[in-house]
């Protein structure tokens, strides 16, 4: 291999991340193209009624696949298997979207089947980049997660705002290009994935140990690392397989593994609420508040995904070194600072003809959409880094998939509420929807204050003890030596079987032989 392990083990993992850059794009893409009086005329002037039920069709596929279809084919037929399947579906989908006749059912299918693809491709993803790198890189190499979010959302942006220039010349296209370069992110995807190793643990859950070495030998460096790893993950799925066995029921049943469910849940819920979801979805909408002219809203948002990759990059050298709860904790302060703020400065300020605020009115609530997006990247509180480590890697083996899938898609849950709703809020109260979000921040705080614990530096086989388990890799020793004392035991009894047998036949012998 031409070049080292650790830097095999980086492309694997931007392969996989690479998941986030479709979902990054996909989420914006519909944010993008309803600036678009093109698409708007193409779909007969959709109401906020409609616009919402756009989101909410592709939020409810997110949740359908997400929950009923990841877990079962990531756990089948393995992570790299999940992704392919997701990217597919949006593949097709992606067609579906931009060559519908005008007739806005056929968007909102499309719009749909991309969400059943998300819905599949992201906990796949998710779990097989965590399960891949080593404990004291994770936060590191998952913030690189989040940061391919912000790119997908460049992308979108950039493109959109350079079709915004030319939409006489290019016509229905102006929305069209958007939709078709939706297919860059998954493409990229199938056409790299496939030469990537799978999960070294899929593979011991499988008993296909000699895989998993393979695996392992492909992206370590150092040869007693992966004895040591080998080891730890033989010893926490025996465990596992004994006491927790199941799909989906431990996660009601097993009383750590419930309770770190519910924690996840709420921190993915909490993380829909802050407002960066209704920023993401609605930021045109919402800049349409402030700004008349749609090419600048559009400029706007293109600068947001730029700042977002930069905003991101800071959060690399800080997961890891600061922890998971102190960027939260900070993030959710920072973000609710800045939406009390943006609402007094929206609210209490005059607007002038069709709705617009005056030049230094626009430039501080940009300004303060922008500070907020640093936060956000910083706390990872929506579909960030911190969130999605922190869920990635507190559930043991058995049922991480399931639970991954079950918590991200919990996000889905309530934004599939807030974007049906927001759009309505907004049009009847403006900026004044921007408390709420305040309101939530602050709950979020005091949340991640008392209930969530560092995860920083542990090993997904070691997790369970911070939820008042069992230490999964110590009991799984035991039952390896126990079994391991059953089969010395079977195989001493069948060695004395034999020379009993012998002298059994021996003595019946004997009295023949004396006569």
């Amino acid at each position: 291999m031409g070049i080292s392990r650790n830097a095999y083990l980086w492309y694997v993992c931007m392969v996989a991340s690479a998941t986030m850059i479709l979902y990054g794009y996909d989420s914006s893409t519909f944010n993008a193209v309803q600036g678009s009086a093109n698409w708007k005329e193409y779909f007969h002037d959709p109401d906020p009624n409609v616009i919402g039920s756009v989101n909410t069709a592709y939020t409810v596929g997110g949740i359908i696949s997400g929950v009923f279809f990841s877990a079962p084919i990531a756990n089948r037929w393995g992570r790299k298997s999940a992704i392919m399947v997701g990217c597919i579906i949006v593949i097709v989908a992606t067609f579906i979207s931009t060559f519908t006749p005008r007739n806005i059912g056929g968007y909102i299918g499309g719009r749909a089947l991309v969400g059943i693809g998300q819905g599949i491709a992201l906990p796949a993803g998710l779990v097989y980049i965590s399960e891949l790198t080593p404990s004291g890189t994770r936060g590191t190499i998952m913030s690189f997660w989040q940061m391919n979010f912000s790119v997908g959302s460049f992308m979108a942006y950039w493109i959109n705002y350079g079709c915004t220039k030319n939409t006489k010349g290019l016509g229905n296209w102006d929305w069209k290009t958007v939709m078709l370069c939706q297919l860059i992110a998954p493409t990229f995807i199938i056409a790299n994935i496939w030469a990537c190793p799978e999960s070294p643990r899929w593979y011991i859950q499988k008993d296909r140990t000699d895989d998993a070495v393979k695996s392992l030998q492909r992206i370590r460096e150092d040869a007693n690392q992966i004895d040591m790893e080998l080891q730890e993950i033989r010893q926490a799925i025996a465990f596992e397989q004994e006491s927790i066995s199941g799909s989906y029921k431990p996660l009601w049943t097993d009383k750590t593994v419930r309770h770190r469910l519910l924690l996840a849940i709420a921190l993915n819920v909490g993380q829909q609420l802050t407002g960066q979801g209704s920023l993401n979805n609605y930021s045109t909408i919402i800049y349409k508040q402030v700004f008349s002219d749609n090419s600048t809203i559009q400029l706007i948002n293109a600068l947001n995904g730029t700042f977002g990759i930069l905003f991101t990059l800071n959060a690399t050298w800080t997961v890891d070194r600061f922890g998971r709860r102190f960027l939260l904790l900070v993030g959710a302060v920072g973000m609710a600072v800045c939406m009390v703020t943006a609402a007094t400065v929206v609210t209490e300020t005059p607007t002038y003809a069709k709705g617009a605020k005056s030049r230094p009115v626009g430039i501080s609530t940009v300004f303060l959409m922008f500070l907020f997006a640093f936060f956000c990247t910083q706390s990872q509180t929506i579909l960030g880094a911190t969130v999605w480590i922190w869920t990635s890697e507190i559930f043991s083996m058995n049922v991480r998939v399931q639970a991954v899938a079950m918590a991200a898609q919990s996000q889905n849950v309530a934004n599939a509420i807030l974007q049906q709703v927001f759009p309505l809020f907004l049009k009847k109260k403006g900026f004044y929807a921007m408390y709420m979000f305040f309101a939530i921040n602050i709950l979020l705080f005091v949340f991640v204050w008392f209930c969530i614990p560092e995860t920083k530096g542990k090993t997904l086989e070691t997790m369970d003890t911070l939820f008042g388990g069992e230490n999964h890799v110590d009991k799984g020793a035991e039952i390896i030596d126990d079994d391991k004392k059953i089969r010395d035991i079977e195989e001493n009894i069948e060695m004395v079987q034999p020379v009993q047998t012998t002298k059994g036949v021996e003595n019946r012998t004997s009295p023949e032989a004396n006569d």
